[in-house]
């Protein structure tokens, strides 16, 4: 039983002394990050079907997760909002692809997934860069 205690804890030891999180770790409201972003006039690389947008960070399975939100138009006063369509943001075309089948619509349409993963990889980045960032953070357009 010791064995596999000191076997747990040299596994856990890295992700505890870099302040990572855990595969299985449940993230709070205090760990999501969000920023608006919007297409700007000259932006020929813009990858989502409109034009602006909440783009989101949270650990999830033990690594950083950036989803790009949908932000529905305002509700009247009979309907609530509907909810926002949102995507996974990410350069790994597994991901961009199957993880993404219910809301591919909020991707403008690319002639392959190599020119997809081009168009969202600089969100991606800027998405991870979010998450190590304090709460209410906003990272600048020329930091993209």
């Amino acid at each position: 039983m010791t064995m596999l205690a000191a076997a747990i804890a040299a596994v856990a030891a890295p992700f505890v002394l870099a302040d990572e999180k855990g595969m299985f770790h449940l993230p709070d409201a205090s760990e999501v990050r969000l920023q608006t972003i919007s297409r700007s006039d000259n932006e020929a690389e813009w990858p989502f079907s409109v034009a602006s947008g909440l783009l989101a960070c949270v650990w999830s399975g033990g690594r950083r997760v950036v989803s790009f939100i949908e932000q529905p138009e305002d509700p009247d006063d009979e309907h609530d909002a509907a909810p926002g369509r949102h995507v996974i943001v990410s350069a790994n075309p597994f991901e961009l692809t199957f993880l993404n089948i219910s809301s591919r619509d909020l991707f403008l349409p690319a002639d392959t997934v190599e020119t997809l993963v081009k168009r969202v990889a600089p969100f991606e980045a800027l998405g991870r860069r979010l998450c190590d960032q304090p709460q209410g953070t906003t990272i600048g357009p020329g930091e993209l």
